[in-house]
């Protein structure tokens, strides 16, 4: 059986977000704020069905996707581009494949202990945070 994901997890760590904000091209004053932020992740998983809210005093964020369904997304208030998203189990990681302008985009979720990992990856740049289980 796949990893439980449900709850909220806060941030402890950021390492490199502003190099990946930069491969994305994303605009220099969020490229700037962002890595200050300590934002929340609410997952709520319901079988291969997720919704991942992302909130911080800045933005929020949604994502749903259901595993193994290609989704067309526009990354609004991001970095602004359609992209088509597909994600997967592999083991107990959700690793998503995004496709559109730029090269080895993606991303994958997992959890050690009591600590949930993302790794964002945008050419060779590589971003990883790291949540802790509130909830």
């Amino acid at each position: 059986m796949p990893a439980d994901f449900n709850g909220r997890w806060e941030m402890e760590s950021n390492d490199n977000l502003e190099n990946y904000l930069k491969a994305l091209d994303v605009e220099f004053p969020i490229r700037k704020i962002a890595p200050h932020l300590r934002p929340a992740k609410i997952i709520s998983q319901d079988g291969d069905n997720f919704v991942i809210k992302t909130q911080s005093t800045f933005k929020t964020f949604e994502l749903t996707f259901t595993i193994g369904v290609e989704k067309e997304e526009f990354t609004k208030g991001f970095d602004n581009r359609s992209i088509k998203t597909v994600v997967n189990w592999e083991g107990d990681k959700l690793v998503a494949t995004q496709n559109g302008e730029k090269a080895n985009r993606g991303w994958k979720h997992w959890i050690e202990g009591d600590k949930l990992h993302l790794e964002m990856t945008c050419e060779d740049v590589v971003c990883h945070q790291v949540f802790k289980r509130k909830e």
